[in-house]
Parts: structure tokens; sequence; C-alpha cells
């Protein structure tokens, strides 16, 4: 009885001073934990057809860590590291460490200024996750294949699948064809390259801020599944995360992360990381 009771109490206190799971600071005093991709400046009507200079002739991307225009740079807002972004050029800031099963919590807000061909659509970027292979891969040029959390004005937590990614996501399709998210009465279907559907779908509601101000973005990822949060509020939930190598699905559960540059100017902040053993409680019930 005895023993039993020293057991206890030693497991107690082993438990008590276990140290919890730190977060990692991707964003420091300089860009050491990134590297970058630079391909072209689109202009309008581009279609995906590769670009070509006056004389028709293909033009070569600006390609990696090449900081043209400091196009990519750290500035200090009230004391706190940013990531500018000008997005004169289509391309990333890219990790150089892979990740997977973790939890990412980020601030982002968008600039004034846009470019071609963006100039009279949406401010728009987006969040990476699950990157593998070389950037340049997609219909942009720009990125590589990975999963999207769209980072767009009034429809941040959106899902794109870059290159020949693929997942399912719970969602419901409505009346005009397309899919959005719906975490209650929704059905997981499969979209992206492979699945015979187009990869994307919105996001279940918009619950950004007001133009101009800092939205908090959360992305869960955990084995072949991701939750979006937007603002404290889950507004998408996927699973199976893969790629169609041309045959068949291959699982995609880990890689690099990368912050987009899409023709208009974006901030990034307070980007941080720790991982995880499991999918929390609270998001779990989503994926039963």
């Amino acid at each position: 009885m005895k023993n039993s009771v020293l057991l206890a109490f030693i497991l107690v206190c082993c438990t008590s001073f276990m140290p919890a799971r730190q977060w990692t600071q991707l964003i420091g005093n300089d860009l050491s934990q990134w590297e970058m991709y630079i391909s072209y400046k689109l202009k309008n009507g581009y279609k995906g057809d590769a670009p070509v200079d006056s004389l028709g002739n293909l033009m070569k991307p600006v390609g990696y860590n090449k900081n043209i225009n400091n196009m990519f740079s750290l500035i200090k807002e009230n004391g706190e590291s940013v990531i500018k972004v000008s997005g004169e050029y289509y391309g990333c800031l890219f990790t150089k460490k892979a990740f997977g099963n973790y939890h990412l919590i980020m601030q982002t807000k968008f600039g004034n200024k846009k470019w071609e061909p963006r100039l009279h659509e949406l401010k728009d970027a987006g969040l990476l996750y699950h990157g593998n292979g070389p950037c340049g891969v997609d219909y942009f040029r720009s990125w590589m294949l990975s999963q999207e959390f769209q980072i767009q004005d009034t429809c941040t937590g959106d899902y794109w699948n870059i290159a020949n990614a693929q997942t399912s996501v719970k969602c419901i399709q409505k009346a005009n064809g397309e899919y959005q998210a719906n975490l209650t009465d929704g059905a997981f279907v499969s979209m992206g390259v492979g699945t015979g559907k187009q990869g994307f779908c919105q996001r279940a509601a918009n619950y950004e801020n007001a133009g101009g101000e800092w939205n908090t973005i959360e992305l869960i990822c955990f084995e072949d599944k991701s939750v979006h949060i937007v603002n404290g509020r889950v507004v998408m939930v996927l699973q199976n995360s893969a790629y169609w190598d041309g045959t068949k699905s291959v699982a995609m559960t880990r890689g690099k992360l990368s912050l987009q540059s899409e023709a208009c100017e974006v901030y990034y902040k307070n980007m941080r990381l720790k991982n995880i053993d499991k999918m929390p409680v609270e998001y779990a019930q989503y994926f039963k």
C-alpha cells in the first residue's frame, strides 16, 4: 500500500514538473529561418502561360534568395518584428525547416498597395503548409506543392490546392455549384488534382476585422487533418491531405510553410508554432 501511494506521489510530481510544449518563434530579429523565391511581375490577362518578353522570348524567374527591390523585409512596429511583403512580384518566403503535427498562430494585415494583375481584385495572399519540392510548379509559377490557408480580404480561411495537392473538406455544395465549408451539416468532399473537382472551398463565414487591422489566424495540423481558424473562430476543417503523383494519391502530412506574395502589400508578425501529439479535443469533434 505504501509503495502504491509513493508511486502515485512520484507520478503526480513528475507530471506537474514536466515542461510544457514550447512555442517556436518563426519571426525573430532577422530572416535567418527563411528562404525566398521570386518569380515574375505578372500582368493583366495572365492565364497560366509562361511569361514572355516584348520579343516573345521566354522570361526566367528571378529565382531563389534574390531579394529584388527588397521585396521581403523585416521592419519594427511598436517594438515587434514584422515581415513586410511589398508584393510587386509573385513569390514567397518559405521556412528552411519542414514541420508536421503542430499548432501555428500568427497575425496578418494588408497594406495599401496593389499591383497588376490584382489592381481591381481583392487583396490576396496566403499561408501555405505541407510544402514539398521546388517552387514554381503551380499555376502562378511561384510556389511549391502545398495546401493553402487563404488570406484575402473578406475571404480569409478559404482553401486552395497548390499544384497537384488534394484534400477533403467538410462542406456543402451551393446552388451555384461552389463548395462552402459547413461544420455542422457538411460532409467531407474530396477536391483537388486527381479527384475530378476543383481544389477550392470557401470558408464557413467571414470573421475578419475591419480593413487595415491585424487578424489572428491559427492553423492546426495533425497527421492528415487540419483546421483553419480566424480570430478564434473555426472556418474550415480538412482531412486526407495528399497529392496526386499521376496515378495515385500520396499522403502529404509534413512540409515547409510559405508566406505568399501575390500582387499586394501584406504584413505578417508574431508567428509561432508548437508541436502537438494529438488533435486537440475541441477540434477533434469536427472529424467524427
